[in-house]
């Protein structure tokens, strides 16, 4: 449970939870007026496992704090385009829910590239086996990103979080 909990209390899942396109693969992007660039892609995050992961542990404490790695990739078990980083804090617990805010970076590779932040105040239920999808606000980035905005799905899909990203910069 506490692994479940982690994994999708989390970016990347928290999240959870981002990656780009090399090549002819690269992300479509839609032009603005303004000159400002769209992005809207889905990848697929699958947790690093850490020294010490386990599938599962006592439930969460208030103060507890929680991190891990995902890679990312195009598809479930294709092509690794990215990793994230996202370091969690358990802040409300009642009963069998939780609430975690979230702070995490997502390296994009290839073209367009650069690096998003991303952070998020999520509610769980932490007796639920498929917890509900959430959304992970994006608020800056480098590279092609510097000025982006716009949030990421996190949607849990087996043993992979589907991340549908909507980005603007």
């Amino acid at each position: 449970m506490f692994r479940r909990f982690r994994r999708t209390g989390a970016l990347g899942a928290c999240a959870v939870a981002a990656a780009a396109f090399a090549g002819a693969a690269a992300v479509p992007a839609y032009a603005h007026d303004d000159g400002g660039k769209t992005y809207d892609f889905t990848l697929y995050a699958k947790e690093v496992p850490g020294p010490n992961s386990q599938e599962s542990g006592p439930p969460p404490k208030v103060g507890q704090v929680l991190t891990f790695a995902d890679d990312l990739y195009k598809t479930k078990g294709g092509e690794k385009v990215g990793r994230d980083g996202v370091i969690c804090g358990v802040i409300r617990v009642s009963g069998d829910s939780a609430d975690v805010t979230c702070v995490g970076t997502i390296v994009l590779n290839g073209g367009p590239g650069g690096q998003l932040a991303a952070q998020a105040l999520t509610h769980f239920d932490t007796s639920n086996e498929t917890p509900a999808a959430f959304d992970i606000a994006i608020t800056g980035g480098t590279g092609d990103f510097k000025s982006a905005h716009g949030y990421v799905r996190s949607t849990p899909d087996g043993d992979y979080n589907r991340m549908d990203f909507h980005i603007t910069s």
